[in-house]
């Protein structure tokens, strides 16, 4: 593994911690749909894919170049996504991306920050 600048670290802890904001804010929601209704989960959720974003987006060119495992700029691409179309945006397909795209984040950066 490559040294980590500061920059990168801090953005990669604010990564994770989004991460582990979602992963609390959902913690007892059943469905996409339960999801749906609840607004402030949802706002909530939405706002930190935002964070996670923004934090890629920062991360170096350098990080993003030997990391290529993630797909950075999809994450970026979500958050565009989120913060300019907002009353677009489907539930369910965020709902997904909670359970199956955000776990893989969670252990890849977990594991760069050990």
């Amino acid at each position: 593994m490559s040294f980590l600048s500061e920059k990168d670290t801090i953005n990669l802890r604010a990564i994770a911690d989004s991460v582990r904001k979602i992963e609390n804010f959902v913690a007892g929601i059943a469905d996409s749909e339960q999801f749906r209704k609840d607004e402030k989960t949802f706002d909530s959720v939405l706002m930190n894919f935002v964070v996670i974003g923004e934090s890629v987006e920062r991360l170096t060119d350098d990080f993003k170049k030997t990391n290529i495992e993630i797909h950075w700029g999809r994450i970026k691409s979500f958050r565009n996504l989120v913060a300019h179309n907002y009353f677009g945006i489907d539930s369910e397909e965020v709902w997904q991306l909670i359970h199956t795209h955000l776990p893989v984040l969670k252990q890849y950066i977990n594991k760069i920050l050990v």
